[in-house]
């Protein structure tokens, strides 16, 4: 396995940033960091996004539970005044594992701990909470739904990993049945209704999650589905723009935002003999992946992500979170990594290109859209250079908020530690060794989903976790 971050001064990683013959700038001077955002009107304290990190760590039930509230009370004493909360699902069917987080009126209570322990852990480490941005994504889980899969679409490249027969471990054909179009358009009703509780128990905005070919994701792609949810553009769109729509609508008080990927890529497989990713086999051209160039897969193809971006602002979207990529068929693409989950496959390329491809694709977005807060990804590989790096974008307008995910697991309090020290502590930097992923796959317990976290830096917690999922 190639060793990759091996940097131990910023002019190394600079010299091989030369060396790949990569256009990224780093900046010493962090200011840029510390400047307020305007979000719809909202005035963020500083240029930091907590991104929706799941924990898969809630009740059975998708209540928010013990680590819930932990996970959220560490993110409010952090200092990054942009929260992201997790995934939770609409509805029980389209959550994504049995621990996934469940937004009904039922959970209520526990949702509005979760912010309420979240601002007031803010408000104790920083005095105020007035600048402080939280909200909440609005999830369904589409083929990657635990219970059974709920496809929109089918996929050559993706049905062989996901329509499996669970008591053959088979994979079904092509005849597996698609969501019907009422089924999509009744999930306007749920998706309001989530979005009224959340706004009622006191977040400031919620997601409308559009990435990492979860349901709403997959219908973008869906050029093959017949009907009004596929082919077009416009019918593409559809589910989403009545979403949107009708929050805006019913709930005129809530912030909308989207994550949404720019760029599926197409699923990976382990080569043989060195396990190193490479491209699943496939035909072109590619008609199942959003936002990528028919005829070459690693290329992308933003003519269509701007479009559609580009309309959300009109309808009222106020925050774009930009991603791109597959956390189960190409995390590489998502997430670089220095080492992959025991499931995983290799880095098919260094992961500075990986970094290099989410700063590009961002930058183009918020050139195409200056006036709009755009949220970036890919920078915890960087490790203690990632703030740099966020500077260096910030500064030249490249994005608005620097979104950190896996780092916050396992130095929540980074953004604290940049004020007071300069610094990231290098004792709890993340090295992107994918314990947290890996947890995340671990599925043998009575609960069906081991709790994610970070094992190396957060050990009191996770350490005994990590050693049960082992099986130690």
């Amino acid at each position: 396995m190639a060793h990759y971050f091996k940097f131990h001064t910023l002019a190394d990683l600079e010299a091989e940033t030369r060396c790949l013959g990569l256009d990224l700038g780093y900046d010493a001077d962090l200011t840029p960091l510390f400047q307020p955002v305007d979000v719809g009107g909202f005035r963020v304290g500083n240029a930091f996004c907590v991104q929706p990190m799941e924990g898969c760590d809630g009740t059975t039930d998708g209540a928010p539970d013990e680590l819930v509230f932990r996970r959220y009370q560490r993110f409010g004493a952090g200092g990054a005044k942009l929260i992201w909360g997790e995934a939770a699902g609409v509805l029980d069917e389209g959550r994504a594992n049995p621990r996934q987080l469940l937004l009904t009126d039922a959970h209520a209570d526990g949702f509005a701990k979760m912010l309420i322990d979240c601002r007031h852990a803010h408000r104790e480490a920083f005095g105020s909470d007035d600048d402080l941005l939280v909200g909440i994504q609005l999830a369904h889980s589409g083929r990657y739904s635990y219970r059974r899969p709920l496809c929109a679409v089918h996929d050559p490249l993706l049905d062989p990993r996901t329509i499996v027969d669970k008591a053959t471990k088979r994979t079904v054909d092509a005849s597996y049945p698609l969501v019907y179009d009422d089924y999509l358009r009744r999930l306007v009703d749920h998706y309001v209704r989530a979005a009224k509780l959340a706004y009622k128990v006191g977040y400031q905005f919620v997601d409308v999650k559009q990435c990492h070919r979860y349901l709403l994701n997959e219908l973008l792609a869906a050029k093959t589905r017949p009907g009004p949810y596929g082919g077009s553009l416009e019918n593409r769109t559809r589910l989403a723009r009545d979403i949107i729509t009708a929050i805006r609508t019913e709930v005129p008080g809530l912030l909308i935002a989207t994550r949404i990927n720019l760029y599926d890529s197409i699923p990976y497989n382990k080569r043989a003999g060195d396990n190193i990713g490479e491209p699943c086999p496939h035909t072109l051209p590619v008609d199942c992946a959003w936002g990528t160039n028919p005829h070459n897969h690693l290329e992308p193809d933003l003519a269509e992500p701007i479009a559609w971006i580009g309309e959300m602002i009109r309808l009222g979207v106020s925050l774009v979170n930009v991603s791109m990529g597959n956390p189960y068929a190409s995390p590489h693409v998502i997430r670089p990594f220095e080492v992959p989950p025991p499931d995983g496959y290799h880095t098919p390329e260094h992961p500075l290109l990986g970094v290099a491809r989410h700063f590009r694709l961002t930058t183009t977005i918020q050139r195409a859209f200056p006036q709009t807060p755009i949220i970036g990804s890919g920078y915890s590989w960087l490790q203690e250079y990632l703030p740099q790096a966020g500077a260096a974008n910030v500064r030249a307008r490249n994005v608005s908020f620097i979104g950190v995910g896996r780092a916050t697991l396992a130095q929540p309090d980074f953004v604290r530690q940049l004020a007071e020290h300069g610094k990231l502590d290098r004792k709890r930097i993340c090295r992107t060794f994918s314990y947290c992923t890996a947890l995340m796959r671990s599925k043998h317990n009575e609960q069906g989903q081991f709790a994610t976290g970070c094992p190396p830096f957060d050990k009191e917690v996770y350490g005994p976790i990590w050693k049960e999922a082992k099986g130690e």
